[in-house]
């Protein structure tokens, strides 16, 4: 029985053998030595007051717990002891939403001051902001711009030249200050918006050579570039996908594990996952700020010829001559198919979370709602047609592009001309707007997020192949001002993450 007596006590709960191994502490600790009264027990703060103590001179007379505090030496050690605690989830999060709101409300005093409506309210002006927020993330909002952009002048074009072959991607910088372009030639340019000079420029190299050279040693199909401006993503035909410094222009990885062409990138919006597409069929998720590979994503039974995402964790691809957009939901491991066109499926972009534009080879432009699996709207022979051999055919659509949360959308192809178009109420309706004369094929089109200018990478050959060479084309990025400008800059909600 004393055996199983003592056993007993040996398995003393833990909150008791807690408590007297405090007790022991207290009595043996830095408040006994200082006078405090072995049997007193420890209060809330009453640590972090014993560490701000123990700073002092020895001599000093320090007041135990009992003995009453003046107003500024108690203010003094609650500021010590609060130091010591961490900010917790919700206090960061309390934090981060009054920094932006106090952002909006400065934003929106400047802006109500240049525009003179002194009558609006700064708190009225906050709430219409914060309600488009809501209607950002549900993919509702469509802010109505295309009536206010005028027809550009073809004067006030500029073109920048530095690409030997033809350019087949571009990407325009968060902050709108830079573009970077690549080419067949497999380099890498960037530029500067406001003079047009190139900063850095990453030549291609020979095939084999990309350990020892910096650069692509092939065609370079496609790039993205992350929300925050911190990365730049390329993928090229030798199935190779870097990882770029957007400062430096200096390359930072190389992801490899496609099986073939990689033909889409994108980031999605407000974190480093990398979305990649390629002639392989699949769709690959990668880590780029731990330079780790996530999963692959199967489904499409043709090459992946385009690729685009936003702020869900989910992103839309273009399948080619499958005659299929997919949406991919990556948390659910699931796909949902959409059919509209009847060729080859070759650019694809997001307008908004729950809408998205695509092209294709027979000359049409599609409109889709993420709940429809029928386009909401269908433009055939978006380009009009030409006659290739003695056939009349559809002008291909080589590239699409939406300025996001609005009604303006812009297309390409090697008609002579980038279109403009207009998205009517609901996307249920395409409507034309402009044409901007530009000879060669347009194979990469990007609104600047101000939308105030429309960049256009041209080629003399399509980025996918060698149909047809339009002789008279200059390999070139062209600078498209818009009129009437499209939309306000604006800040980001601060990241919580």
């Amino acid at each position: 029985m004393a055996a199983a007596a003592g056993g007993k006590r040996g398995k003393a709960p833990r909150g008791a053998a807690g408590r007297r191994r405090l007790r022991a502490a207290v009595r043996a600790g830095p408040g006994a030595r200082r006078g405090c009264p072995g049997g007193v027990s420890p209060v809330p703060g009453a640590e972090g007051r014993l560490r701000a103590a123990a700073g002092r001179p020895v001599d000093e007379e320090v007041s135990s717990d009992s003995e009453p505090e003046s107003p500024s030496l108690g203010r003094r050690r609650r500021e010590a002891a609060e130091e010591e605690v961490d900010e917790t989830p919700q206090e960061k999060k309390l934090r981060l939403a009054k920094l932006y709101l106090e952002q909006l409300r400065q934003y929106e005093e400047e802006r109500a001051e240049e525009e003179e409506e002194e009558e609006t309210q700064p708190v009225d002006l906050i709430g219409t902001r914060l309600k488009e927020d809501v209607l950002e993330q549900k993919g509702r909002l469509q802010r109505l711009v295309a009536k206010d952009v005028q027809p550009p002048d073809p004067a006030s074009i500029r073109v920048l030249r530095g690409h030997q072959l033809p350019v087949t991607c571009l990407v325009i910088s968060p902050d709108d200050r830079f573009i970077f372009s690549a080419s067949k030639d497999g380099s890498l340019i960037k530029w500067e918006v406001e003079s047009g000079k190139r900063l850095c420029v990453v030549p291609g190299g020979k095939k084999g050579t990309e350990e020892q050279h910096m650069g692509h040693a092939s065609h370079i199909l496609c790039m993205a570039i992350s929300s925050d401006g911190k990365y730049l993503a390329t993928g090229d035909r030798n199935k190779l996908i870097m990882i770029w410094d957007t400062v430096t222009c200096k390359r930072l990885h190389i992801f490899t594990g496609h099986r073939d062409a990689v033909s889409g990138l994108s980031f999605r919006k407000g974190t480093h996952q990398l979305y990649s597409a390629s002639h392989d069929r699949c769709v690959k998720v990668w880590n780029v700020a731990e330079n780790a590979y996530v999963e692959t994503l199967f489904g499409h039974q043709d090459v992946v010829t385009g690729l685009d995402s936003l702020s869900r964790e989910c992103c839309v691809t273009a399948g080619g001559r499958d005659g299929t957009v997919r949406l991919w939901k990556i948390p659910e491991e699931s796909q949902l198919v959409f059919y509209g066109h009847q060729g080859s499926i070759d650019c694809i972009q997001l307008i908004n979370e729950e809408h998205m534009v695509s092209g294709a080879d027979d000359g049409s432009v599609a409109l889709w709602g993420l709940t429809k699996k029928k386009p909401l709207a269908l433009a055939r022979q978006a380009h009009g047609m030409q006659d290739a051999q003695g056939l009349q055919q559809p002008y291909w659509i080589s590239a699409v592009a939406a300025l996001r949360n609005s009604d303006l959308l812009a297309t390409g192809s090697h008609s002579a001309s980038v279109k403009l178009w207009k998205c009517g109420e609901g996307f249920r309706k395409l409507e034309p707007l402009w044409d901007i004369p530009l000879v060669g094929f347009v194979n990469s089109l990007k609104f600047s997020a101000a939308g105030d200018f429309l960049v256009a990478g041209i080629g003399q050959e399509h980025r996918l192949g060698r149909w047809w060479r339009v002789k008279e084309a200059k390999n070139s990025i062209c600078i498209i001002p818009l009129k009437g400008r499209a939309a306000a800059p604006r800040p980001e909600a601060p990241d919580s993450s």
